[in-house]
């Protein structure tokens, strides 16, 4: 299939740019990962039977943590379009 010149320029201008944003992401969640505390507690609460509602734990969401755990959604999201978009460039972009 034969692409038009400008589909071709911004393929190759659309490629570093996602391999960029894929790195930043990658180091975003590495951070958010490192930073999250260790949730072993809820883990043996489960364990044991014992059931521990109150105000904090229905809340886990506002907190930092909670914060956190959002971010690290976002940023294996992001990392995971930009892959497919990447590859779907250079599938679209496939002399052979």
């Amino acid at each position: 299939m034969l692409l038009p010149e400008w589909v071709i320029t911004t393929l190759s201008i659309l490629r570093p740019c996602l391999i960029g944003i894929i790195t930043l992401c990658a180091i975003g969640l590495i951070v958010t990962t490192l930073l999250q505390s260790n949730s072993n507690d809820n883990t043996s609460q489960a364990l044991a039977g014992g059931v521990h509602e109150s105000y904090y734990s229905q809340n886990k969401g506002e907190t930092r943590d909670g914060k956190l755990k959002k971010a690290t959604i976002i940023f294996a999201s992001i990392i995971a379009v930009c892959a497919i978009l990447y590859f779907v460039t250079l599938l679209i972009n496939n002399p052979a």
